[in-house]
């Protein structure tokens, strides 16, 4: 009596057929996957789809999070068409604190350690990575013997040794009209001591009914220590 209880027990803990749950569940085409019938086409044609659907649904959202880790974004701008535009300043950068060409023994004196030039000795530093032409200039300047140096102001140094813009410019145009270095004036240097980064003011009051600047600047590129290629710089 107790064995016949047991296996009513056993029959009754048994969980359902996955036919069962198929038809309950409302997950929509699993009752047409899972069913009594032999396989056929209409069952084939459910797991197919089912199948693509998860297939599509899982390079979908791939897809997406190698999207969000490329940290996508979105640039807007807003337009506004002035006839009477006032360019306000031009900002010009240039690495070469000063002209080799303006150095004199008296700058080589006081500050040629501080221009990696001469080194505490008041030798030529590193003399082999000097150009031969450069470097003869720069025995004749750093020959200190019954030298007497005169006093130094480094703001007047950078004034004298920095670039001047009447030897850089070739041409400029602003908005279609034609303009020199006397049109450029200096407003602010943020560099150290004046150095060669100048903040310039282009025609702040004259305007015209073009718009757009073009300049043209010609530049000396020091190489190794100074001096020696030339470029063209559009802006």
């Amino acid at each position: 009596m107790d064995i016949k209880a047991d296996s009513e027990d056993m029959e009754y803990k048994r969980p359902a057929p996955i036919e069962v749950f198929a038809s309950r569940s409302t997950l929509h085409g699993i009752s047409h996957m899972f069913t009594y019938e032999r396989m056929c086409i209409k069952r084939t044609l459910w797991i197919l789809f089912f199948l693509s659907s998860v297939g599509v649904l899982v390079m979908v959202c791939v897809d997406r999070v190698q999207f969000y880790f490329q940290y996508p974004h979105v640039t807007k701008l807003d337009e506004v068409a002035a006839p009477m535009m006032v360019f306000p300043s031009v900002t010009f950068c240039n690495l070469n604190s000063f002209r080799f060409s303006r150095v004199t023994r008296n700058d080589l004196y006081h500050a040629g350690e501080l221009l990696a030039l001469l080194n505490g000795r008041y030798e030529i530093r590193d003399p082999h990575l000097v150009e031969e032409n450069v470097l003869q200039i720069l025995k004749e300047r750093a020959d200190f013997d019954n030298y007497k140096p005169r006093p130094f102001n480094m703001r007047e140094f950078y004034d004298r040794t920095g670039h001047d813009i009447k030897d850089m410019l070739l041409s400029c145009f602003y908005r279609g009209m034609e303009c020199s270095a006397e049109n450029f004036k200096v407003v602010s240097q943020a560099c150290q001591l004046r150095r060669a980064t100048a903040l310039l003011t282009l025609f702040c009051r004259q305007h015209t009914r073009r718009e757009g600047i073009n300049v043209f600047f010609f530049l000396l590129l020091l190489r190794k220590i100074f001096l020696s290629t030339s470029i063209m710089w559009a802006c």
